[in-house]
């Protein structure tokens, strides 16, 4: 897919995006351009397994990695959001889809939030309650458009 539009309130809280997604509720959402969105899925005895499935938009990277089994019609999906630009209170934390293809469940990986409320509870400890923020702060990182890379990567 080339091209396209999503709600940034929906890109905000894909990416746990706490304090963004209150100013989006607040004040409307915005529409954000979707770059590209690309899938190669590798399917072998019923199983699907991506070896690339992105979508780049203008606030984020979403990859899209594990298992989706049409034998057994479960789903084993984790969801790598990548924010750019910088974050305030963000949890930043990939997510999971799990189950079956008619009841799927999908939540939080707990193990990356539990490590950053450690990291901001020995800020607030050891230098100042204010300190704690930073952890929750996510700055940017990597090129604003990521299509050409994920085009190369379809390629090899």
């Amino acid at each position: 897919m080339n091209d396209g539009l999503v709600s940034r309130n929906l890109m905000e809280i894909v990416g746990l995006n706490v304090g963004n997604y209150i100013v989006g509720a607040i004040f409307g959402d915005d529409e954000v351009r979707v770059n590209c969105a690309a899938a190669n899925l590798n399917i072998a005895n019923g199983v699907a397994r991506p070896q690339i499935f992105a979508f780049d938009t203008e606030n984020a990277l979403i990859n899209v990695t594990g298992t989706a089994s049409f034998a057994s019609e479960q789903l084993d999906l984790t969801i790598d959001p990548e924010s750019k630009g910088i974050r305030i209170i963000t949890l930043r934390s990939p997510l999971y889809v799990r189950g079956t293809f008619k009841n799927p469940q999908a939540g939080v990986k707990a193990g990356p939030l539990i490590a950053r409320g450690a990291v901001a509870a020995a800020l607030a400890t050891l230098v100042t309650p204010a300190a704690a923020l930073l952890a929750l702060i996510s700055p940017s990182e990597g090129e604003a458009n990521q299509c050409r890379t994920i085009l190369s990567q379809m390629k090899k």
